[in-house]
């Protein structure tokens, strides 16, 4: 990764003012050589955002925002809020500053995630439930639950059905898991990482992607044909100081991920590779594609929406419900 440090010296026309340019010059350069990896450079935009595109605020207000989801067929993104005494709602965008309340109290439903079947899945953090929403009555059905569950976190879904989840022991980072949902039956399937957070499959299926908010990277997963997976591999872990925690992500038509956590958005391909990264002023809870042509980034931070115009659309989240 390339970095660039940018500074300005006004001199003094006089001998001894320049002997004092010459010296703040060499400071400035010493100083540049120590800290200008934390700048990353401007050429560092993704060439999946569409050129010249700018970030949007959608929408603010005191809340932390999570778990963006867009539907089809309402025309409508749907997103996740709580605030400081960690009351849970999910909203519904109406338009630039404009959101419905889609669900008032969901006992801490932070990730979220369109269902082959056209529901709205979700994480129920408190409520120790894997739960389905329906975008049109709203009602909410329970698909898991059990009581010894940490919290359950993000939720993600694969062509063959299965529901993959994440349940972060954020106290002891001891007793943490991703689990697998398939046909009513709840499978433990990874044990070693200490915090899992965020979690996607790849638009074929094959592989599971799941942040660690402990060791601050990002590792993938085979899937096997019964929905099993092998062993995990670090995926992707950024030449950066930032240490904010990875958190939720997305893919887009052409297998990229876009991973939310230590400086912004992360934009990786297949291979594991940097595409470059979306700079957002504030921490990014998550990410997801949408719009009328697909080709919307949502991006849930605390206390802003925004969204971003892009060249690509959406990976498997945004497919057409079966």
């Amino acid at each position: 990764m390339r970095y660039q440090v940018v500074f300005r010296w006004r001199g003094s026309t006089t001998p001894q003012g320049t002997r004092f340019g010459t010296l703040a010059v060499v400071l400035a350069f010493s100083l540049c050589q120590a800290v200008g990896q934390l700048l990353p450079a401007a050429d560092l935009m993704p060439d999946t955002v569409a050129p010249g595109a700018k970030l949007v605020e959608a929408y603010h207000d005191p809340r932390v925002f999570d778990g963006p989801t867009w539907d089809q067929g309402t025309g409508k993104l749907y997103f996740t809020a709580r605030d400081a005494n960690n009351h849970t709602q999910i909203l519904r965008l109406d338009g630039l500053g404009k959101v419905q309340i889609f669900q008032y109290n969901t006992e801490g439903v932070y990730g979220t995630y369109r269902s082959l079947d056209g529901q709205l899945l979700g994480a129920q953090v408190f409520g120790h439930n894997v739960v389905s929403y329906s975008f049109s009555t709203g009602r909410m059905k329970v698909l898991a639950h059990d009581p010894a569950w940490n919290q359950p976190n993000d939720v993600c879904q694969t062509a063959s059905g299965d529901i993959f989840f994440t349940d972060p022991d954020f106290n002891r980072g001891k007793n943490s898991a991703v689990f697998r949902l398939s046909q009513g039956k709840v499978t433990k399937v990874v044990t070693n990482m200490p915090m899992p957070n965020g979690c996607i499959a790849s638009n074929d299926g094959r592989t599971l992607y799941v942040g660690d908010s402990h060791d601050k990277n990002w590792r993938a997963f085979p899937i096997a044909a019964n929905g099993s997976l092998g062993p995990g591999r670090v995926f992707f872990d950024p030449d950066t100081e930032d240490t904010d925690s990875p958190d939720g992500m997305t893919t887009d038509e052409h297998g990229n991920l876009y991973f939310t956590g230590r400086g912004g958005i992360w934009v990786v391909t297949p291979a594991g590779e940097s595409k470059g990264m979306i700079l957002v002023p504030e921490y990014c809870t998550n990410v997801c594609f949408g719009g009328a042509d697909g080709k919307t980034l949502y991006i849930t931070c605390k206390k802003k929406l925004y969204q971003l115009a892009m060249q690509v659309r959406g990976g498997s989240e945004s497919k057409p419900t079966q």
